[in-house]
Parts: structure tokens; C-alpha cells; sequence
């Protein structure tokens, strides 16, 4: 029976040690990490994990900037805000939450962001400093992802990694973060033959789709790790909603080593990470100002 991996005690842990050094930074060089957070609309979802993310913030000791946009503010609008935010020397981290209404064009206003600021690891410059193994800012849910697979597993090198999703959010940062650690590594998608086959390869199998539990039990590997990436909202007893991940929970339990439940798992690890990234930059900054 899979070993459960607490993906909210290991965030737990991660906060604890960002609050420590954002206050030896703070001791030493005056500087608190500053992170904006720009929301454009009123989507309900975002909103939430908007207020999350300002909350945990401050509770490490970071300064939280919230900037919220109607729904109808103009592409050229959202960019003078990115512009400004740019060059505040109070905000070292810039998070643009996604989506944005169809009449913006994301890819420009992620990219108008300095790289330094780019906390969510979406600027094309980060993309590529991650593809060719280079130090820049990782996307926070696959970064997440590397660190609980490897408290899992020492030494990744040499074993195969299947991937399920080639998002730009997820399936392809994680491939480069799972190349880096010497993994044989397959992305497969929805034109993949033979999927479940494939995933009874995976050593380690990352399920990051949006398809409800579509990772059944029998196409886990005997001693596989399992991070399930995906939330999805379903149906439940009574009529009431429930949450699922991309994999079938119990069934791939009796398999796995190891293996992530939704929720509990690899989201707590997303905002955590956010946090990480936002320290890292502030750190950055303030070698640069000496």
C-alpha cells in the first residue's frame, strides 16, 4: 500500500523556512519581500486562490500588493500596470493571474514583466533559462512537483518518467526539471497510443491532465511514484461536489510506493513555492543594490 505523501506538511515546512530568511534578509539589508498580485475579472476561483496567496504572504513576512481590474480594462491598461510594477523597488515579485479575459493577450503581458520579477516562471527568458538547464525562475506547481518526488526518491538518475499533460504550466517545465535530474523522461498526451501501457513503464508518474481519475489502478507500476497535479471538481454523495485528482486514488494506492492525494498534495506545494521564488528574487535584488 502507497506511502501517502503530505504535500500540506511539507508546504507547511517550506513557509517556515522562507519566514526565517525573508527575516535574516530583513535584518541584514532592510529589504521585505514584496509580491504583487494583479486579478483581472471577478472569476470566482481566482479570486480565492488570489486571497490565499496575499494571506500566506504575509504570514512569512512578505509584503502583499493586490491589484484588482475589471473585467473590461484594456490590454494597453494591464500593461501600464506591469510597467509600473516593473519599477517599484518595493515589489520583487509580479504574479499576473491567469486567465485573463479573451480580449488580452497573456503571452504579451507575461513577457512585459522583468524576468527578475517573474515569480511564476512564464517569461520566455525563464522558460528558456529552464530548458537549456540554466538558474532562472521555475513555474511553481512542477517546482513543487521535483521537490516532493524528491523526498521520495534520492537519487532519480536512470529512472523513467512518464508525464501526463504538455501544458506549458506543468508537462513541460516538469520535463525539464525531471531531465535535469538525469530521468529518461516521456510526455505523453491525448494522442498517445497505448497510454495505459506506456504509464505501467513510469517509475515516476506525473498525472497532470484535468481528465477525473483517467490514471486507473492497474496502470500503476509496482512501486511507481504517483503526483497527481490535477483538481477536478465532481460530482459526490447527496448531489454535494467533491474534489478528484487525475488518478483513481485508492486503486492506484494498492501500486504505488508513493503517491499525492487531492487535495492535500501538490497544491499546498504551488503556493509555497510562489513564496520561495518571491524570497529568491528579493535576495536577488538586494545583491544587486550593494
Amino acid at each position: 500500500m502507497a506511502k501517502i505523501i503530505d504535500g500540506r506538511a511539507r508546504a507547511a515546512a517550506l513557509r517556515e523556512s522562507v519566514a526565517e530568511r525573508a527575516a535574516l534578509l530583513k535584518a541584514d539589508t532592510g529589504i521585505v519581500p514584496g509580491l504583487a498580485v494583479v486579478i483581472v475579472g471577478e472569476d470566482p476561483a481566482s479570486q480565492v486562490y488570489v486571497r490565499n496567496k496575499g494571506r500566506q504572504a504575509k504570514e512569512v513576512g512578505f509584503e502583499s500588493f493586490t491589484h484588482t481590474l475589471a473585467e473590461e480594462t484594456t490590454e494597453a491598461g494591464l500593461l501600464e500596470l506591469v510597467d509600473e510594477l516593473n519599477g517599484d523597488s518595493a515589489v520583487h515579485g509580479i504574479l499576473v493571474q491567469l486567465p485573463l479575459p479573451d480580449h488580452i493577450d497573456d503571452r504579451r503581458v507575461i513577457n512585459r514583466m522583468s524576468p527578475l520579477k517573474d515569480v511564476d516562471g512564464f517569461h520566455i527568458e525563464n522558460v528558456g533559462k529552464l530548458a537549456i538547464g540554466a538558474e532562472g525562475f521555475v513555474p511553481c506547481t512542477p517546482l513543487g512537483c521535483s521537490i516532493l518526488i524528491r523526498e521520495c526518491v534520492a537519487d532519480l538518475a536512470g529512472l523513467h518518467a512518464v508525464i501526463i499533460g504538455r501544458s506549458n504550466i506543468v508537462g513541460k517545465p516538469m520535463a525539464a526539471l525531471l531531465l535535469k535530474e538525469h530521468c529518461t523522461v516521456t510526455i505523453a498526451h491525448s494522442r498517445t497510443k497505448d497510454l495505459p501501457g506506456l504509464c505501467r513503464t513510469a517509475d515516476v508518474l506525473v498525472a497532470a491532465v484535468g481528465r477525473p481519475e483517467i490514471v486507473k489502478g492497474d496502470w500503476v507500476k509496482s512501486g511507481a511514484v504517483v503526483i497527481d497535479v490535477g483538481i477536478n471538481r465532481v460530482d459526490g454523495e447527496n448531489g454535494k461536489a467533491k474534489l478528484v485528482g487525475d488518478v483513481d486514488y485508492a486503486a492506484a494506492s494498492v501500486n504505488a510506493a508513493y503517491i499525492t492525494p487531492v487535495p492535500g498534495g501538490v497544491g499546498p506545494m504551488t503556493i509555497a513555492c510562489l513564496l520561495r521564488n518571491t524570497l529568491r528574487a528579493a535576495t536577488l535584488f538586494a545583491k544587486a543594490a550593494k
